[in-house]
């Protein structure tokens, strides 16, 4: 008798519901935490951008390993610099320099995602450093860049900023926001945008 309650759909949502409550008390419990996508390496415990010059993009156009000599510490998180002069850059307005959403892909957080980032696929928009998960999700986020801005804003100040990263992240692959779209969906939404760019010139002439 005891092992059919377990079976029944009755109990089974109980359980899941239970999960789901626990991950959230959980969840507010480590409000506070230092929410950056970082890497240990070497003597580097909290590397953010993967050990990459965030100075570079700016100055450079393009993503540099900086050099594990040249390093500042910056709210908790090592940064690395290819160059003194870059060090000293950062040193003078960090903020302008530090990349958003604590270096996790901009894609993701427009679903209050917290995850992925790679260093070597970005984009600075309105002066403001942004790290992607991959060229599809670049691509994705680019489709409706300011819906996708205002969205993942939004979702960082009031809802991701300061939590662990995997429970959050947890938390809304269980939990997904009104808008959530799959990666099926919105490699059809692309899709269907590169045929309207293609049709668009013809229809012109």
């Amino acid at each position: 008798m005891f092992y059919a309650t377990l079976r029944t759909p009755g109990f089974k949502a109980f359980r899941l519901t239970s999960t789901v409550i626990f991950a959230i008390l959980l969840l507010a419990l480590l409000q506070g935490c230092v929410t950056n996508n970082t890497i240990s390496d070497g003597a580097d415990a909290n590397l953010m951008l993967k050990g990459h010059d965030p100075v570079a993009y700016f100055t450079m156009g393009k993503h540099v390993l900086g050099k594990p000599d040249i390093k500042a510490d910056h709210a908790g998180v090592i940064y690395r610099f290819a160059s003194a002069d870059h060090h000293q850059m950062f040193l003078k307005s960090p903020d302008k320099f530090v990349p958003q959403y604590g270096g996790f892909c901009a894609n993701g957080m427009v679903y209050g995602i917290p995850w992925g980032g790679d260093p070597d696929t970005w984009k600075i928009i309105d002066g403001r450093l942004f790290i992607f998960g991959g060229e599809a999700s670049k691509k994705y986020f680019l489709m409706d860049e300011k819906r996708n801005l205002a969205l993942a804003d939004s979702y960082w100040k009031s809802e991701v900023k300061g939590t662990q990263p995997r429970l959050q992240t947890w938390k809304r692959l269980v939990i997904r926001v009104p808008h959530y779209k799959s990666g099926k969906a919105l490699e059809a939404e692309w899709q269907a945008h590169q045929s309207e760019k293609a049709i668009a010139p013809k229809a012109a002439l």
